[in-house]
Parts: structure tokens; sequence; C-alpha cells
């Protein structure tokens, strides 16, 4: 009983000191989030405040989440005892990694953050290594709670289909404010933050240093870059009979590329639809697409992109066509955003009004704001669109499509139309909400506007005098504009 009382001591002098040298290396952020409303694209929601606990770095910086700078209104750090409170402004943002880099915006606020004790990138961990995250409660109170690293892979933490290296914690934590994300410390170094975390599996999610690093690093540029794509979509040749038609010998490895996204890196060195991806700079693929990466075990093949080469690298890809082993060499871009972007945060929704009708941009977001089961619940038309984003892209640039219908004279009987897909007006094609815009400014023939649909009905009618005093009348019952083209 005595040894264990002494060791108790000992680790609870141990973690009292390092939480009082923490404290100095951290910093509250308080944001407050407004995001546009998906059914009414010229209004925005309610504003949300959001808080969480972020890593002091060099230079007077700050690294957080995106997620913590999203359609941000405000932002303030603050420090842990509450003397210092700093108007801040987001250096560069990456929503798809996750990571966004702060700074204050004034000299005072630089100054007062320059006393702060700046944390240092760790080098990447290893299975089994044991991990500090940080909390600190609204008295000032320092929490540290230790994990151990259970397992390494890639996974999208914030924006769907977006994959990087992560590490998962298994670790107790407890209820602490602040808590939206937190700095995760090893050997007194910043290796991560965390994105997520499991009560019942007790799991956290933390990005991993790899790409904290490799987003400073482009940070430090005037222009933020992001991460490449290869620009390729996948499935696995685990299906003995697939593999006996795609001429795979059982000890082949690989993935079948089920589609090129038009001028991505993939489609610019001559990857085609029906290649099999076999090796990624010398390292094979298994069936399901993993790799042996070293000190990590089995790791799914993004990572050899998006976490281990900037834009602009040149990267050697083995293919199989045909049956015939090929290599070809890729030099790494940013992937296309193609007409249905994976997100539009801070950016301002295009629209127009016109007659009653509303007229958007589709967009992944977009489908996301009917909710948890999205994939499910939004329009079918706008899901195969999404899914199946070639069978639309011929002649545009982005997907226009009418959202909803405000009952006017000039929208009589099509009350109920909704999410259907724009092809023409007026006979002219409409390949982005700019070009539909245009097509409105002409004069139509009798006076009527004609609208060809991707759905039912296949045309509408709308008249162009009485749309145009519909919109006036809008105008005059509060709607602040009748489109914005421009994001």
């Amino acid at each position: 009983m005595k040894s264990f009382f002494t060791l108790t001591i000992v680790l609870a002098t141990s973690f009292g000191a390092m939480a009082k040298d923490v404290a100095d290396s951290v910093i509250r952020v308080a944001s407050t989030l407004q995001s546009y409303n998906p059914s009414q694209p010229w209004e925005k929601t309610s504003p949300h405040k959001r808080r969480a606990l972020a890593a002091v770095l060099p230079n007077s910086q700050v690294l957080t989440t995106a997620e913590m700078v999203t359609n941000a209104n405000f932002i303030q750090l603050e420090s842990a005892n509450g003397e210092h409170q700093i108007p801040a402004r987001v250096v560069a943002v990456d929503y798809e990694a996750n990571l966004a880099l702060l700074t204050p915006n004034s000299d005072q606020g630089i100054k007062t953050l320059g006393q702060f004790k700046a944390l240092q990138i760790a080098s990447p961990a290893h299975l089994g290594d044991t991990v500090n995250i940080v909390q600190i409660e609204d008295n000032g109170m320092t929490l540290i709670t230790e994990g151990r690293i259970q397992s390494v892979d890639v996974a999208a933490s914030f924006v769907p289909g977006h994959f990087f290296l992560n590490y998962q914690v298994k670790a107790s934590m407890q209820s602490a404010a602040n808590s939206f994300t937190l700095p995760v410390l090893k050997d007194d170094k910043l290796l991560g933050l965390l994105t997520s975390y499991s009560s019942k599996d007790q799991l956290v999610e933390i990005i991993a240093p790899e790409i904290i690093t490799a987003f400073l690093k482009d940070a430090k540029n005037h222009v933020y870059q992001g991460f490449p794509s290869l620009g390729i979509g996948t499935t696995r040749t685990t299906d003995t009979h697939f593999r006996d038609w795609l001429q795979l010998s059982s000890d082949k490895g690989g993935l079948f590329v089920t589609r090129v996204l038009p001028n991505s890196a993939a489609a610019l060195a001559g990857i085609k639809k029906g290649d099999v991806l076999t090796s990624i700079s010398g390292k094979p693929l298994d069936r399901r697409g993993y790799y042996q990466a070293n000190g990590y075990g089995q790791l799914f093949w993004s990572h050899l992109i998006r976490g281990s080469h900037p834009i602009g690298s040149t990267i050697k890809l083995g293919l199989l066509r045909h049956g015939k082993p090929l290599e070809v060499s890729a030099t790494l871009k940013r992937a296309p955003e193609g007409i249905i972007p994976s997100h539009t945060y801070d950016k301002a929704p295009r629209f127009l009004v016109k007659g009653g009708l509303v007229f958007q941009e589709l967009s992944k977001s977009y489908l996301q704001a009917f909710g948890e089961n999205w994939a499910t619940r939004a329009p079918l038309n706008l899901l195969d669109a999404h899914n199946h984003p070639e069978d639309y892209e011929k002649g545009r640039k982005r997907l226009v499509f009418i959202s909803a219908v405000i009952p006017t004279p000039a929208t009589l009987g099509y009350e109920s139309l909704n999410s259907v897909i724009v092809e023409q007006v007026n006979g002219q094609e409409i390949q982005d909400l700019p070009s539909l815009i245009a097509a409105f400014k002409t004069t139509p023939e009798n006076g009527i506007h004609t609208l060809k649909l991707d759905g039912q009905p296949e045309t509408i009618y709308l008249d162009s005098k009485v749309s145009d005093t519909v919109d006036q009348s809008l105008l005059a019952r509060g709607l602040p504009y009748l489109s914005r083209d421009t994001q």
C-alpha cells in the first residue's frame, strides 16, 4: 500500500508540472459561425458559437481545425486564465484536411501571443506510443488525459470523401469545456488535433503530424495550394471472376479504375477508365488498395498521394491495361472541382429568382442539408447526378436546378416543381448560373421564356412581362436581391 501511495504522488506531481507547462502553449478559440440557408440562398441561418482548444505555434500563429472557422463571422483567441482576448483572422484553411492556421489581426495581439511558449510539431508516432490529450476547464484548470495509439488509417474527418492519415487513440476522456477539438501532445510536442471522440468505444481520432507538417509548409506560401489528388475513382479487385476478366494473376493486387476526372493528374498522365492501378511510387497495392507503409503497417493507397507528396511532384504509377503492364508518370495537382463541388464553405451560393422560380447550382453541401441520411433522403435525380456526374458533364461547368418555387402569378401550376435540373433557357445551353442569368436577359419569342428541363415536365414556360412584374414585387416585399452570380 505504501509503494502504491508513493507512486500515485509521483504521477500526480509529474502531471501537475506538465499541466502548468502546457497551459502556456495552448489557447482557447471562440468562433461565431453563420452559414447560408440552403433553401433560401439569399439569406443566412442563425449564428451559432463554437469553442475549442488550439495549439500555439511559432511566429504568433495558432493551429486548429477547419471546422472551427467554417463560415466564421468572428474568431477570438482567449488565454486559459481569461486575461487575454485577442481577435484573430485566418491565415490558411484546408477544409478537406480539416486544418486552419490563425493569427491575431492586430500588432498588439501578435505581441501578446508571442509571449506564449510555442509548440514544435512532433515526429510521426508508432503503434503503442503514449500521447497526452489536453483540456482546459472554464476555471483555467488544465486536464491531461493519457492515451495510447491503437491503430493508424486514412479517414475523412470533415468533408466526406476526402481521406487523410490519422491516429486512433485509446483514451478515457472527461467532459470539459472548449472540447470541440483539442491538441494532442507527445514528448511535449504537438502530435495532432483531436477530430472526434467515441465515449462508448473510448476512441479518439487525431490528425497525424505528417498532414499538419505538409499543411504548415504550404501555408508559408503567399497562396495556399492544398493537397494533391490523382483524380480517379476506383473499386477493389477481390472478386475472382472479375480478376479473371481483368487478366490478373493470383499474386497481383491492384484497383480497377472506374472513372478518370477530366483535366486531372491521372487524365494528363494518360490513365484510362478500365486500367488497373497496381503500384504507386514503387509500392505495390493489394486487392483492396492497401500498401505496406513503414512504421504503420497496412495503409490505404490515398496516403501515397495526399499525404506523401506536395502539388507539382511527379510520381511513377504501375498499371495493367488489357492484361499488359504499363508504367506512367503523373504530375500531381489539385483535383478539378467538377460540376458538383464537394463543399462550398465560406462561399456565397450563386442563385437566381425569376418570377418565383428559385435556381441554384448543385453542391454536396446542398445535398447534406437534407440531414444525416442525406444519401437516401435527398431528391433521387440530384443524388443520381452526384453519384454519376460523368453523365451530366458535357457542356456544363456547374449543374443548375430549380430548388424551390415561390407561389406567384408567374408560377401558377408549377408550385410543386422542385429539384429539377435545367438544360436550356430560350434555346441556350445552361453551363452554370451566370449563363442562366444571361439566357433570361435575351428577348424571348412571343414574350415567353421557354425552359427545357431534365425531368417532368420536360418543358415549362414563363411569361416575361408577368415574371418581371413579380420580380419587382418580391423586391418590394423584402427579398434583398434577385440574383448572385459571383462567390
